[in-house]
């Protein structure tokens, strides 16, 4: 059962004074898809905002089985131990395309930093959201902000065609593989590989350590044949082991170089500016779909028209030109 709304003050002062439990309770607010909670979030978001910006976002993506929660749990624990700094996770669960239920299992696979005063974790499932992130991950990036947390780690479904989104809303993205390169360099998306900033060659360790290596090295040579990113930023790839705690250290520093190279070359300024403009376009977008679906004609012809798709007696085109037509004879009054 959902817990009672607060007073907007409750959740500004909650949320400015690190209270992980109302935190919590004011992302929900903000995930929520009802009506009525809109305008709190709303508020909310504005009053916080002044008090955003600061904190280092990475995003953190992976082939499934690569051992990214795993991964994230030991990062995070060096973060913690190793540099006295705080971190908040926004674990990001894949829903069920029949059922749309998710796991939401993260914090198991997180033990140590599950019980950390210093660590944040929000598992959210994602509800078939294009980009491997959930529907209000940019608002949640900024609310843990807000509430003084300096690491914003953000694992991704997976990679994927659309799983991209998380590189407009993060400073630095992360991809975790696994040794044996060959036919895992052919499979890789090149929209991926161009965008990422660093690559991390997980599970090295053991018997593994020395194939990883080779990994490293094949992984170095295919990205060395892109050309240098106009921030001067060369992406770099590192072995690590989660389990072992080896090459964790190296894997952050590497996020710390990342960040004073763009900070002093005036790119960090440029990257967020980019961020806020792709969420202004993604909140217009959210926007037109919620006008969209509670327009009376849409939706007064929408399940017929499914029905003559899904039987084959009219095309999914002539279908989408009739529900924007109807949309556009009869706007839905209100404001985005």
């Amino acid at each position: 059962m959902r817990p009672k709304r607060l007073p907007l003050e409750r959740y500004i002062g909650g949320v400015l004074g690190g209270d992980r439990a109302i935190l919590a309770r004011a992302i929900t607010v903000i995930e929520s898809q009802l009506p009525s909670d809109g305008e709190l979030a709303a508020r909310l978001l504005d009053a916080v905002l002044p008090h955003t910006g600061h904190s280092r976002r990475v995003g953190i993506t992976g082939v499934p089985g690569v051992g990214k929660s795993t991964f994230i749990d030991a990062l995070g624990m060096h973060l913690i131990r190793e540099r006295g700094e705080s971190v908040a996770v926004l674990s990001v669960d894949p829903s069920s395309p029949l059922s749309g239920g998710s796991i939401l299992g993260d914090k198991t696979r997180m033990e140590r930093l599950a019980v950390e005063e210093r660590a944040f974790i929000r598992p959210s499932p994602s509800r078939g959201h294009l980009g491997g992130v959930a529907r209000r991950t940019r608002e949640t990036i900024l609310l843990c902000e807000a509430s003084g947390y300096r690491n914003i780690l953000v694992e991704t479904v997976g990679v994927g065609q659309s799983e991209t989104a998380v590189r407009s809303m993060t400073d630095f993205f992360l991809l975790l593989m696994l040794a044996g390169a060959g036919d895992e360099l052919q499979g890789m998306k090149r929209g991926i590989i161009e965008m990422l900033d660093g690559m991390a060659i997980n599970k090295a360790d053991g018997d593994n350590k020395a194939k990883a290596e080779r990994a490293r090295v094949e992984y170095a040579g295919a990205l060395h044949l892109f050309p240098v990113p106009a921030d001067g930023w060369t992406p770099r790839v590192l072995t690590c082991s989660s389990t072992g705690g080896d090459g964790i250290a190296e894997v952050w520093q590497m996020v710390l170089d990342h960040q004073e190279l763009l900070e002093g070359n005036g790119h960090m300024a440029a990257l967020r500016n980019r961020q806020a403009l792709e969420w202004m376009n993604e909140l217009v977008m959210l926007g037109l779909e919620e006008l969209f679906q509670a327009n009376r004609a849409v939706a007064g012809r929408l399940p017929a028209l499914r029905e003559e798709v899904h039987g084959g007696r009219t095309t999914p085109f002539a279908a989408s030109r009739e529900l924007l037509a109807l949309f556009h004879q009869q706007p839905t009054k209100g404001t985005l």
